[in-house]
C-alpha cells in the first residue's frame, strides 16, 4: 500500500484533531515548503526521517534503444533522498513484503 497526501491529511484529522480542511492545508503547506526550498537550491533536512538534496548530473552519452544511435543525455539537476539512520533502522525491522508488519 502507498500512503497518499489525502490519506496523510486524514491521519492528521484523526490523530491530531485538526478539522479536515486544516489537515489538508497543513499537508499541502508542508510539501510546498519543501518544494520551494529545493527550487531555491537548498537541501531539506528532516531530523529522524532523512535529507532531500539536489545533485547536478553532467551531460553523458546515451543510446536510442530502438536505433542504437548514440545521443547525448543533457545535463540536469535531480532531487535525491537519503534516509536517516533512525528511519533505516525502523524499516530494517519490517518483514520483507509485509506492509508494515514487524518481525516477531
Amino acid at each position: 500500500m502507498t500512503l497518499t497526501k489525502a490519506e496523510l491529511a486524514d491521519l492528521l484529522f484523526e490523530k491530531v484533531g485538526l478539522n479536515k480542511r486544516e489537515a489538508k492545508d497543513m499537508v499541502e503547506g508542508f510539501f510546498e515548503e519543501i518544494r520551494k526550498a529545493l527550487e531555491e537550491g537548498e537541501g531539506v533536512k528532516l531530523s529522524g526521517f532523512g535529507n532531500f538534496q539536489l545533485r547536478d548530473k553532467p551531460q553523458r552519452p546515451g543510446r536510442n534503444p530502438k536505433t542504437g544511435e548514440e545521443i547525448p543525455i543533457t545535463a540536469r539537476r535531480v532531487v535525491t533522498f537519503h534516509a536517516s539512520q533512525k528511519l533505516k533502522s525502523a524499516v530494517e525491522t519490517l518483514k520483507p513484503g509485509s506492509n508494515g508488519t514487524l518481525w516477531h
